[in-house]
This record gives C-alpha cells, structure tokens and sequence, in this order.
C-alpha cells in the first residue's frame, strides 16, 4: 500500500526538520517547502498530496493561499494549519476556506499525528463515497466496474490528472487504456483543449514524423502544403500516444526532444515550433524488457514513465463483468430505443468466459 503523501509548508528550517522526521517515522511520503511560493510550485507541479501541513504567516506569503491552491487543485486535499499567530477571525476564515483543522505553536506531537490521521480518514471517506455513487451511475470518469482494482485507478486517474507531468498507461489489448487517457484528460486543466489520439502501430514508418510533428511545404515528394502535425493540433491540450512500443527508434529520438524542448521541428524546417502539449503513452509490452533489447530508447522511457498507471485484465477482476454487461445492454438500448435483456443462461455463459481480448471482447459479444 502507497504511504501517505504530506507536503509540510514552513519557513522556519528547525520546524521543517522536526516535522519531516516526525512524519517520516510515522510511515508518511513527505515533501518539503521552504516557504509559500515553495509550496505554490509543489502543489501546482506535483500529484495531489493527501495532506498539507502549512504555517499561516510567512514572509513570502500566506497559509492562506497554500490553502485556497490546495483545494482548488483537489478539494479533496486536507489542510492543517499551524502557526503562533493564531486569532478567532483568522480561524474562522481558515474553516471556511476549508481546512481541516487549525493547531497553535506549540503543539504536542501526539495531537498534530492523530489531527492528520483524521483527516486523511476523512479523504478516504470522500473517496468511498464518490466510488460509491460511481458504481452506481456509471462513472464521470468514463470507468465501468466495482473491483478493488477500478477504485484503485479511479482514486490515482483523479490524483494525476490535475497535474502536468507525462503518465504511461500499460496494459494488455482491450483493457481500456484509451479510455484512461481521455479521463486523465478530463480532470486536468486542459480538458477545453483537444484531445488527440495517435495510434503509433497504425501509422506508416515512412509518415509517422510527418504525421506527428509536420511538414513544410516541398519537404519531400508529395508534400504540396505545410502541414501542422499531431503535436501541434493538440496545442494546449493532451497528446495521446497509443502503442508507444511500436514507435521507430529515428522517431523516438524526435520524440525524446519534443518532450525535452517542448518543441516540434517539422519535417524540412531548420526552425522548432513551441508546442504545449500533456503526454499520455500507452503500451501493451514490457518496456523495460523493449529497453533491455534495444529497441527502445532507455532516455525516452523515463521521459515517458513519470508516473505509470497499470490496467488489470479483466479475467482478474470478474467482479467487474456484470457492471460491464449491463453498461453495454444499456447502451445498446439506448442506440436502438428497444429494452433489451439477458436470460439467466446467456447472462451465466457471459460471467464464466476468461475474456482474453478483456473488455473488448465482451464489449463485441
């Protein structure tokens, strides 16, 4: 199980160092920020933290605003603020705003551990909730399922999705990666800009530069207009590169630079066009192992692998293939405008298969 994500917000070095120890020897992942803007830039650049331990008056700005960033990013992010300038008026406002709790200097150990234990108890009640109501109603996220493993993946898609860093999705043919990438999509900042699929074993070798980052005009024969590319369609919103195992090692070397420069360099130009663009990769091979031969590029790998989300088969989560029927019927009915049902033995034959094309294969049934 993954520890507990905690950002201390401090200017005060002494205090950061007892916190971080503190913390740490209770089993948590803590990150450090020497002050407000520190702390803005963590917020606003890392995954959702779980919690927030941050001190009201600092020189460089306020509690206050770690606060309303924090929420604003995920409003299920608890804030604790600690500081000895405490008044009714500014705890008051702090609750308001949405903190968790509010702790006077000096404070005792035990009580400023057992405040974040509740909070995060409280985060996890909102997340059980929300899957709950998820499982219900089909799902704001696009995600179809009860198991252990889709709530699993629904708390992380909600947690990275906010951010900015790259994310590599991994998992056998069927299993849905597509989906996950436009969710993550959906609950980042750039949901109002596109959202471009590329699928890399779909596109010819020959075209595959041309087709992701452009061509100027009379770069190569047939080439009579510029063309923009895939990157470039995408400005502002998210790249989705699909079967990132199949890419050719001369692209990836263009792709590695992409990501580095945040730049496209169209085929036939010596000048490089910015580009703002999120990357979402996914893969049903092992990569490492692709590393390991030689056939991908260990630089781009880790450029790409920032943070991985793993779908399971569906042959381990069965628990899953009932919603998954009924979602599918429902569709079907609602395409048709007729009621559709499964007698008891289709719907037994359906729950009994292994699925070895995933969610796919029952969705083409």
């Amino acid at each position: 199980m993954a520890k507990p994500r905690l950002l201390i917000v401090d200017d005060e070095p002494g205090l950061r160092e007892l916190l971080d120890i503190l913390f740490r020897r209770a089993g948590y992942d803590v990150t450090l920020g020497s002050g407000a803007k520190a702390g803005l830039a963590l917020i606003q650049s890392e995954p959702s933290f779980d919690a927030i331990v941050t001190d009201l008056v600092m020189p460089d700005g306020s509690g206050m605003t770690i606060l309303k960033a924090a929420i604003e990013r995920d409003d299920t992010t608890q804030v604790l603020m600690i500081t000895a300038h405490a008044t009714t008026e500014q705890a008051v406002a702090a609750m308001r705003l949405g903190a968790y709790d509010y702790i006077e200097k000096p404070f005792k150990n035990d009580a400023l551990l057992a405040a974040i234990e509740k909070a995060l108890e409280k985060r996890a009640l909102l997340f059980e909730n929300r899957a709950l109501r998820a499982e219900v109603r089909g799902d704001d996220l696009g995600l179809v399922g009860t198991s252990e493993a889709m709530r699993e993946l629904r708390t992380m898609i909600r947690r990275v999705g906010p951010g900015p860093s790259s994310v590599l999705i991994t998992g056998e043919s069927g299993t849905g990666k597509e989906i996950v990438a436009r969710a993550i999509h959906r609950m980042s900042p750039r949901k109002d800009a596109p959202f471009v699929s590329v699928n890399c074993g779909a596109l010819p070798s020959a075209l595959m530069e041309s087709e992701l980052f452009g061509h100027e005009r009379g770069a190569f024969t047939g080439a009579h207009q510029e063309k923009r590319g895939l990157f470039r369609a995408a400005e502002g919103g998210t790249v989705f590169l699909d079967e990132i195992g199949e890419l050719p090692r001369e692209v990836q070397v263009k792709l590695l630079r992409t990501l580095q420069e945040r730049a496209v360099r169209p085929v036939g130009s010596a000048r490089e066009v910015p580009v703002d663009v999120r990357v979402i990769a996914a893969t049903n091979r092992d990569l490492e192992e692709e590393v390991r031969e030689g056939r991908f590029r260990e630089d781009l790998f880790y450029r790409l692998n920032v943070i991985r989300l793993h779908l399971a088969p569906l042959r381990e989560r069965p628990e899953d293939i009932a919603p998954l029927i009924e979602h599918f019927l429902q569709r079907q009915r609602e395409v048709h405008g007729i009621e559709l049902r499964l007698d008891e033995g289709a719907r037994a034959a359906l729950l009994s298969r292994s699925y070895p094309g995933n969610v796919r294969e029952l969705e083409n049934l």
